[in-house]
């Protein structure tokens, strides 16, 4: 498909230019990279959203960041590759398909694993590719063609490789341990799964009596629940006040077992009463006591969350309704002493969003201390890999030092099944922790290594459980090259460049892949980790599902367009690792800052239209190169301007400041090109001298002042959509096809504009500034004084710098032209009394412009002074309401200030009026 043809209508339409390059890169394979192409490799894997998602301002925000990256670094020439792909979210996905089969009034067990399966792929090829489609709509620059899924093929023969060869090495065990189980999902989760949340609770006190009828202990405890479970009642050895009781026995209530009092230094003596009751198979700390004085596991609850038979009359209840009816009972015994209000903290699933309960469960673990101790080694000795902003490598280092073994099994049938294969011949198909198993990459290997061990009539049964998702997306960097093949993809690409993702996936993402890219390939996975900041509401708050203040930014994509989302995100980044704050109006779905943004879009368009039509129908190449000795003051302004910014805005994005960069280009463009130098050059391009009308000298040099124009605005329009492109890739690339009239190519594999030293001149860059403050204070007073347009003024620059003078009088024709004056008097003092005079002040200037004769000075005078008046009312009103202690004592903190605000702001511009009248009197 050739480059689609554009009219270059009077008005830009986003929705249909975007929709029109987004085709036209994917079916030409734009951003297809070649492992056998020249140029130092940039590749970028996309932190891989879940297969469930749906797009929110995050993704937009995150992708927008890559994308700037990607596509500056493809057009200096480097060898780019950024991967796209999805997570296959076992837990998610399990619950979108459990909800459809309740429903139905079914269950998974119902309907058995394979049919269940089924269902799920069904699902995934029907409704999965939503967040692809969407992310399209970004105009991402992404490699479609080897976009992977984690539960592809060629990614699930990674995991089942890696899993092998770490089981192997003694790296994978299974055993029978305390883990994190979210009764919603049925499930165990990882630590890095667990959100820690504080949350209002109580403290209950309870007596246990002592078995010898000497009386009783107290305990308190924020789960009542859990004492049917207890199988001890500990006191710290050196606590004074029980040492005696070490020993003894109790009669634990509701249940009646005897249990003994144990003395263990990790007690607190100052919690609760010091009697700390030990449920060994219901809480880690416990658990760990239980081990050094073995005592007896009882667990009491069910995988969903419910009691079990051990809980006695309590079975079948809920673990929170269990909780009222054991506080209830006990009550009712006499058990209950006291209960306080107690703020504590309740470990949350971060999937199933309910408190997980620590259980006792024979599951799959990764001994992760010799993987986390080598991607340590590649921090300390190699400074590999490096994080911007550099705070956060002190986060990664600190969790690599404190992680505990990784749980690595899931209760789930939707993920990489555990290639595990149970010998259950023996045990006539129970499956116990003693039951004998092997670890193969397929069931037919697993099938002949057991023959060989066990006989010939051996059966084997797979473990049922999944991995936990982290441990493939973990592989992710690599497995999506093709390990643990040495393919192309992966000798040339890997390791890749940057990550680009958020502070909050730290743990959960960024050290897995560290941690398993060091042990499986000896190299870290990425050289740099650019951690980015939330997009925040417009209420400075994090946007959530919870919170319900997301803002959907499909919806601002309709309104603006694409283009104006992205330069938005991105312009708003203060700085690496900056959070951002997005102005949006909910009753309208509109936004003042992406408005501005396609407002910006506009104006390029416009000024674009503008240069183009006034190229005479000649591209960039037309017009070829023009002389440096050609130039006029204006040319070599803007040319400095242009390479200037060029070079800025390399250096902003060599070093990850995008805000920055954003910024630097929007001043080139709306300031510098669109609103002087098209104005500067608007007289040279629409000098229409015909020959006979004056010298053919004179012909000459007007037709090469316009050439010059033409060049210039050709060249550094051409720049400025380069220098644009990453940011804002599709009206750039719709203007630039239009420009250059290309076939075949896009802008998007052009090269990125370099500074032309030699053309960078920052003492006329100085001169400009000056003189284009003093216009635009110029312009700012006519507007004031309501001078009509067309009307040309005298004007008065007073300065006593002598530098500033001369730039004044040497730029004193284009002053002239631009603000519609006469030749401005330039001078160091005021040798005549100034009446009835307009003033403003732009540095060490002051302009002047007399009113007499050029306007109505009686009637400026009545409209300032109504003005005032008005102004004075408003600030009586406000003085009023501030100096009623009622109004400043019971109105919010907020309305008093803003008040305060308003009413200093009316006092600023009060005073501003009085001395415009002062300057209007006779």
């Amino acid at each position: 498909m050739s480059a689609p043809s554009s009219s270059n209508p009077t008005q830009y339409d986003p929705l249909s230019a975007e929709a029109k390059w987004q085709q036209y890169w994917e079916e030409n394979e734009t951003f297809k990279a070649d492992p056998n192409e020249g140029g130092d490799p940039f590749c970028v894997v996309i932190p891989p959203p879940n297969v469930t998602g749906s797009l929110h301002m995050g993704h937009a925000f995150e992708s927008a960041l890559i994308d700037t990256l990607v596509r500056y670094h493809r057009m200096l020439g480097e060898n780019a590759l950024w991967l796209p792909g999805t997570d296959h979210a076992s837990i998610a996905v399990q619950t979108i398909l459990e909800k459809q089969l309740a429903s139905e009034g079914r269950n998974r067990y119902d309907v058995g694993r394979e049919a269940f399966l089924e269902k799920a792929w069904q699902w995934k090829e029907e409704s999965g590719g939503a967040i692809v489609n969407q992310l399209r709509r970004l105009g991402v620059s992404v490699d479609w063609s080897r976009e992977r899924f984690t539960m592809d093929e060629g990614l699930s023969k990674a995991v089942i490789a890696a899993f092998k060869q770490l089981y192997e090495e003694g790296l994978i065990y299974r055993g029978n341990y305390m883990v994190n189980w979210c009764p919603a999902s049925e499930s165990a989760v990882s630590d890095v799964e667990v959100e820690k949340k504080e949350v209002d609770a109580h403290l209950w006190y309870f007596r246990y009596p002592l078995t010898d009828g000497e009386g009783f202990v107290e305990v308190a405890t924020t789960r009542p629940e859990t004492m049917l479970g207890d199988t001890a009642v500990a006191v710290n050895p050196q606590d004074e006040r029980y040492k005696d009781l070490i020993g003894k026995t109790l009669r634990l209530p509701l249940v009646g077992r005897e249990i003994p009092v144990i003395g263990d230094e990790y007690v607190d003596a100052e919690f609760g009463t010091g009697c700390v009751k030990i449920t060994p198979a219901h809480d880690p700390n416990d658990f760990e006591m239980g081990k050094r004085h073995h005592l007896p596991l009882i667990n009491i609850m069910h995988k969903n969350g419910s009691l079990n038979e051990n809980a006695g009359e309590f079975e079948g209840l809920d673990r929170f309704e269990a909780r009222k009816a054991v506080v209830k009972r006990l009550e009712a015994e006499g058990c209950l002493v006291k209960v306080e209000n107690y703020k504590t903290t309740v470990p949350y699933s971060d999937r199933g969003k309910v408190p997980v309960e620590p259980l006792i469960s024979t599951q799959w673990f990764v001994n992760i201390r010799p993987l986390a101790d080598r991607a340590l080694e590649f921090l300390d000795n190699q400074n590999q890999p490096v994080f911007v902003p550099q705070r956060w490598e002190k986060v990664y280092r600190d969790w690599l030092v404190k992680l505990k073994d990784w749980c690595i099994s899931r209760q789930l049938w939707w993920g990489h099944q555990i290639p595990a294969w149970y010998v259950v011949s023996e045990t006539e198909g129970e499956i116990t922790d003693a039951t004998p198993f092997i670890v193969a990459a397929n069931e037919a290997e697993a099938l002949a290594q057991a023959k060989t061990e066990y006989g010939e009539s051996v059966q084997l049964v797979q473990d049922p459980d999944v991995l936990d998702t982290w441990f493939s997306s973990g592989l992710w960097p690599f497995s999506t090259m093709g390990w643990p093949e040495e393919t192309a993809d992966f000798k040339r690409y890997y390791p890749t460049t940057t990550l680009v993702t958020g502070f909050d996936i730290i743990f959960f993402w960024v050290a897995r892949m560290t941690m398993m890219a060091g042990h499986f390939t000896g190299k870290m996975p990425f050289q740099t980790v650019y951690i980015h900041g939330l997009v925040l509401d417009e209420n400075g708050k994090k946007m959530s599902k919870t919170a319900g203040n997301g803002i959907d930014p499909l919806v601002l994509i309709e309104k603006y367009g694409t283009d104006a989302l992205r330069y938005t995100l991105i312009r708003e980044v203060a700085g690496a690792g900056q959070d951002i704050r997005l102005e949006y109006d909910r009753k309208t779905d509109e936004s003042a800052s992406v408005q501005a943004s396609r407002n910006f879009a506009n104006k390029l368009w416009n000024a674009a239209r503008f240069v183009m039509m006034n190229l005479e129908g000649k591209t960039p190449a037309d017009l070829g190169v023009v002389a440096v000795e050609d130039l006029e003051e204006s040319d070599r302004w803007i040319l400095s301007r242009y390479y200037q910014v060029a070079a800025q805005t390399r250096n902003d994005l060599n070093q990850y400041g995008l805000g920055e960069a954003a910024k630097g280009i929007y001043e080139l463009i709306w300031n510098d090109f669109c609103d002087w130098y098209i104005e500067l050059v608007k007289t040279r391009l629409w000098q229409k001298d015909k020959e006979g009308d004056v010298s053919a000298l004179r012909l000459r040099s007007v037709n090469a002042s316009r050439l010059v124009a033409q060049q210039v605005l050709a060249l550094v329009l051409d720049g400025i959509l380069k220098l644009l492109h990453p940011f804002m890739p599709h009206i750039t690339e719709e203007i630039w096809q239009t420009l250059t009239q290309s076939e075949g190519t896009s802008l998007a594999r052009q090269k990125y504009p370099e500074a032309d030293e030699a053309l960078i001149d920052a003492d006329l860059e100085a001169q400009f500034a000056q003189l284009i403050d003093t216009i635009r204070t110029i312009r700012n007073l006519r507007a004031i004084a309501e001078i009509k347009p067309g009307v040309q003024i005298r004007v008065i620059l007073q300065t006593e710098n002598s530098t500033e003078q001369e730039i004044l009088t040497q730029g004193s024709s284009l002053i002239q032209m631009i603000a519609k004056t006469e030749a401005p008097k330039v001078c160091a003092t005021l040798d005549e009394p100034m009446k009835q005079t307009i003033v403003g002040v732009t540095g060490t200037v002051q302009v002047l412009i007399p009113l007499a004769g050029v306007v109505d000075i009686g009637a400026l005078r009545a409209k300032v002074e109504k003005d005032l008046g008005k102004i004075e009312k408003e600030s009586q009103v406000l003085q009023k309401r501030l100096g009623n202690p009622g109004f400043v004592n019971k109105a919010p903190q907020d309305v008093v200030q803003g008040a305060r605000d308003t009413l200093e702001q009316l006092q600023i511009q009060a005073q501003i009026l009085r001395d415009r009248l002062k300057s209007l009197s006779d």
